[in-house]
């Protein structure tokens, strides 16, 4: 069954009814924006908030997508620079996963293809869903929709990426244990690709199996 991204289960007593915004205003518009709200929610012990004003980060959909080649158990990882790990840790240049932002009209699935042909020479033969998450939601509207795909890795190694955007990646193929040992020394350090590498492997055998007529 098809994960529903904008209404995913949920246990909590309360719902979006329960959120009054009292306004809304944008304090910054460029690539992303920034809005400032007030507004006020209905409580635990029952009763509304006091009026809060908060501070929203708004940058919409986006989605990564894991390339594994099973056939030679190896991962592709994007290397790339990032302005968010400029002043954190040693170095802004991270190990990711391939990824794009959700334009309009384009559906995730679309989306991990499109980013796997231009940010590595990817074709991907299969996606499987692993999750759709809020990477920030304390100030921070994005979402990410979460994949594993299949691919051919052999001989993509080199550099990629689109030069009217920015994009400069180095494209590395490693070992899938490699690339969990990264994870657990704290090489790659943004919440996808550990997410996903830890799915993996934690789900490898179902994957293999769920896979088995494309290999």
């Amino acid at each position: 069954m098809k994960q529903d991204t904008q209404n995913p289960p949920t246990d909590s007593q309360f719902g979006k009814d329960d959120v009054e915004v009292i306004s809304r205003q944008t304090g910054y518009q460029g690539f992303f924006s920034i809005q400032k709200l007030e507004l006020r929610h209905k409580l635990f012990a029952g009763g509304w908030s006091e009026p809060i004003r908060r501070e929203l980060f708004v940058r919409g959909g986006a989605t990564c997508m894991l390339p594994y080649d099973p056939v030679r158990d190896l991962v592709v990882l994007c290397e790339q620079f990032r302005i968010g790990a400029l002043y954190e840790g040693s170095s802004p240049w991270l190990m990711e996963l391939v990824a794009g932002i959700n334009e309009e009209g384009e559906t995730p699935e679309s989306v991990a293809c499109r980013e796997a042909q231009e940010e590595a020479g990817l074709e991907v033969k299969a996606l499987r869903k692993i999750h759709h998450y809020l990477p920030s939601p304390g100030g921070s509207s994005e979402a990410i929709d979460l994949f594993c795909g299949l691919v051919n890795a052999e001989g993509v190694e080199g550099l990629y990426g689109l030069p009217h955007e920015g994009e400069d990646i180095r494209v590395r193929v490693v070992s899938r244990e490699l690339a969990y040992t990264w994870v657990e020394s704290g090489r790659i350090r943004d919440a996808a690709g550990i997410i996903a590498l830890q799915w993996l492997q934690l789900n490898r055998e179902q994957l293999l199996a769920e896979w088995r007529e494309f290999l």
